[in-house]
């Protein structure tokens, strides 16, 4: 069945909604005719975007929330089933990145790295599962990691770290699913370059330390990379809700970016061969 099929009609809770791939995640599942609830802690940004998308008919909620708060994530819930009753489709996708060496980067950015990156998909589960749970119907939970959660970087260690994270959750839950008989079908999302402001947003505030230059290049040559080679957050949507229609777990965007990086890291751990950075 096309995405179309599957989701028309049925509503959406989407994270980080407000920017970069959550906002394409938005504007596509409006395409699809989805009811849509819309999480994200830039209350502008937000309330932007979701008077664009009633502008073309779409039936819109838009709730200010904190994911690293458990508090606000239920506030969340509550507001998405008071309004349009049941939720279908749980995209845990806010999230927010720091560059550096990993002893430099500040503790607070640590902190609200693992609260949000990490924290928000857990107050995300439990918020909207046992509801989904409880109702007993066909349901969706999609957490969006990255490519970066299969392959480490340096200079990015927190964004590293939650990713592998939000894989090892993933998993988890799909098992546990498979384990209650549960019809919540579970997805991994791991994107590689979409286009936008992820790593600019990551510079280090006015009362931070100056990023060393090896890091602003190596943030420069990322945006780069984003701006001109990445998929718009469109395209990227549209791959994203037809691996899901499909029933996959795994929804790889670009699979192209992952077909030598994989094996080769996997003969790396087999092998028990130090780690080393591609070069070329």
């Amino acid at each position: 069945m096309s995405a179309a099929e599957v989701f028309h009609g049925r509503t959406a809770v989407i994270t980080g909604a407000a920017s970069g791939i959550g906002a394409g995640l938005a504007r596509h599942a409006a395409r699809l005719g989805m009811k849509l609830v819309l999480a994200d802690i830039a209350a502008d940004s937000l309330a932007a975007l979701a008077d664009e998308l009633r502008a073309t008919g779409a039936e819109v909620e838009p709730v200010v929330t904190d994911v690293a708060d458990p508090a606000s994530v239920e506030a969340l819930a509550d507001r998405a089933y008071t309004r349009f009753g049941a939720v279908d489709l749980l995209v845990n996708n806010a999230g927010i990145m720091a560059l550096g060496y990993s002893w430099e980067i500040p503790t607070e950015r640590w902190d609200a790295m693992l609260r949000v990156n990490i924290g928000g998909y857990v107050n995300g589960i439990r918020a909207f599962v046992p509801r989904m749970l409880e109702r007993g119907e066909q349901a969706w939970v999609v957490n969006v990691s990255s490519i970066g959660g299969l392959l480490p970087s340096p200079l990015m260690a927190p964004y590293s770290a939650t990713k592998f994270a939000v894989l090892a959750l993933t998993e988890s839950l799909h098992h546990e699913m498979r384990m209650k008989g549960a019809p919540v079908q579970v997805s991994v999302v791991t994107p590689g370059a979409v286009r936008s402001e992820i790593f600019r947003a990551a510079r280090p505030d006015a009362n931070e330390p100056p990023e060393a230059p090896e890091v602003t290049g190596f943030a420069d040559h990322l945006q780069t990379m984003s701006d001109e080679h990445g998929l718009t957050p469109e395209e990227h949507a549209r791959r994203v809700f037809a691996s899901v229609a499909e029933g996959k777990f795994w929804v790889i965007p670009q699979p192209e970016t992952l077909r030598e990086a994989l094996p080769a890291r996997t003969d790396m751990i087999l092998g028990q061969v130090d780690p080393r950075l591609p070069t070329g």
